[in-house]
């Protein structure tokens, strides 16, 4: 009877679980405007750009390819259970964050919190998707993918004013009280609840992507630091990874119980819609890398301005995404999603053109442009990639989405920030001999 009506306190466990969450997306946000004084010698660890971006990349990467895995272990253990030791190895390593002594043990520590954050995330939509009655399910993923947009939002200001008040790690500590607030109100409120028929665990196909990945992505990243691609320390490495993810892709088509199930791309709205996804967090994540150094250093704003400057960014999403549906019904999916790419490349392609003297005005507009195309973009697709699988393979289609999000982000960063030193590189040579 319950699953007609959902569970009576429904729309609080909603709040509890998005609240927890908040840690989780704050955290990718917050250490943005963080990467600069984490640079500085003296007042942070003085870490290298490809430190930098293994930072952000440990997390990524681990978190991305433990979604599955650790989907599969709360279904059959119990999502609350699941929710629980995520909360507290996110909070321990956040700690281990907060006090890291060089950038190495940073890069560790932020592997951790992609464990933790691993654990969380799938478990909150399952939940989700077992409190309420399907005709309520997509207003609630509606308002976690909201909640989302929020943390996302607050998160460069939250950043830049710990930052100019405390030093570098208490961008890691504020994570702490959301932790504890978080396990108080989950063990309160929410319900344990497990899949009758859980699917069979794929360790192997775990491994092989998470090698794949992390050699792929070293390669680029070595790629980066050297400035030059025909280095054996960057081929060696990136011919791995792809070799050993080929491997994962012939492995998981034989296997009957795949990590991450490829055959799920020979749909066409399926893999049009992952494609879109991966490629809009792709730009996303690696122009953000980029433009908090051009704010910081080349216009010369302080992280708390910096993070403000991305607010329009952030607004544009939160107003937009919940009006892509009438977008879309209006004047179809192809055309909404077309004309957004369009735009969104627009936009990309316009940084290019940003130099010392760009008016801020012009850089807030290009902003919210870029937000507001993309949210017609992550909803519409997000839906199609749901409604393109079998309604109970709804958990596999959303780990998928947010595996290949995550990637793509990893991706971006390590590409796009390897450009940059490589760049950055050769420009400043000359002026260095001379």
């Amino acid at each position: 009877m319950e699953h007609q009506t959902g569970h009576p306190q429904r729309w609080r466990i909603l709040g509890v679980l998005v609240f927890s969450l908040l840690a989780v997306v704050l955290d990718n946000t917050i250490l943005n405007v963080a990467l600069k004084t984490i640079a500085d010698p003296t007042e942070g660890l003085g870490a290298t750009q490809s430190q930098l971006e293994w930072a952000i990349n440990s997390y990524t990467l681990v978190f991305a390819g433990l979604l599955f895995t650790f989907g599969v272990i709360g279904d059959r253990t119990g999502r609350k259970r699941m929710l629980f030791i995520g909360m507290v190895l996110f909070g321990l390593a956040s700690l281990a964050s907060a006090y890291a002594q060089d950038p190495t043990q940073l890069i560790v520590a932020r592997a951790f919190m992609g464990v933790g954050g691993a654990a969380i995330m799938p478990a909150t939509l399952a939940i989700i998707s077992n409190v309420f009655p399907p005709q309520e399910r997509g207003k609630a993923i509606g308002v976690w993918a909201g909640g989302v947009g929020i943390a996302v939002a607050i998160g460069p200001i939250t950043g830049g004013l710990l930052i100019e008040h405390f030093w570098w790690g208490s961008v890691f500590l504020v994570n702490l009280p959301i932790v504890l607030v978080s396990m108080v109100l989950i063990a309160l409120v929410v319900p344990e609840s497990r899949d009758p028929k859980p699917s069979r665990l794929d360790p192997v196909g775990v491994l092989l992507s998470i090698i794949g990945l992390v050699a792929v992505t070293y390669g680029i990243i070595r790629g980066g630091e050297l400035a030059t691609v025909a280095s054996a320390e960057v081929l060696v490495p990136t011919i791995l990874g792809l070799v050993v993810l080929a491997v994962f892709v012939w492995y998981e088509r034989r296997v009957d119980h795949p990590a991450f199930d490829v055959r799920y791309f020979s749909n066409a709205r399926f893999s049009t819609a992952v494609g879109m996804i991966g490629i809009v967090f792709f730009a996303m994540m690696g122009a953000m890398f980029f433009l908090i150094f051009y704010l910081q250093i080349v216009l010369g704003f302080s992280p708390m301005e910096s993070g403000a400057l991305m607010i329009p960014f952030a607004a544009a999403q939160i107003i937009f995404a919940p009006l892509s549906q009438q977008v879309v019904r209006r004047f179809g999916s192809k055309v909404s999603a077309t004309v957004s790419m369009v735009v969104v490349a627009a936009a990309l392609g316009s940084y290019a053109l940003m130099d010392q003297n760009t008016p801020v005005l012009v850089i807030e507009v290009v902003f919210f442009v870029q937000g507001a195309a993309m949210a017609n973009i992550m909803p519409p697709a997000t839906t199609t990639i749901m409604e393109s699988l079998p309604r109970e393979k709804a958990g596999v289609g959303s780990a998928m989405s947010n595996t290949v999000r995550q990637v793509a982000g990893a991706l971006g960063v390590a590409l796009l920030g390897s450009l940059l030193s490589a760049t950055y590189r050769d420009e400043i040579a000359p002026s260095l001999t001379g």
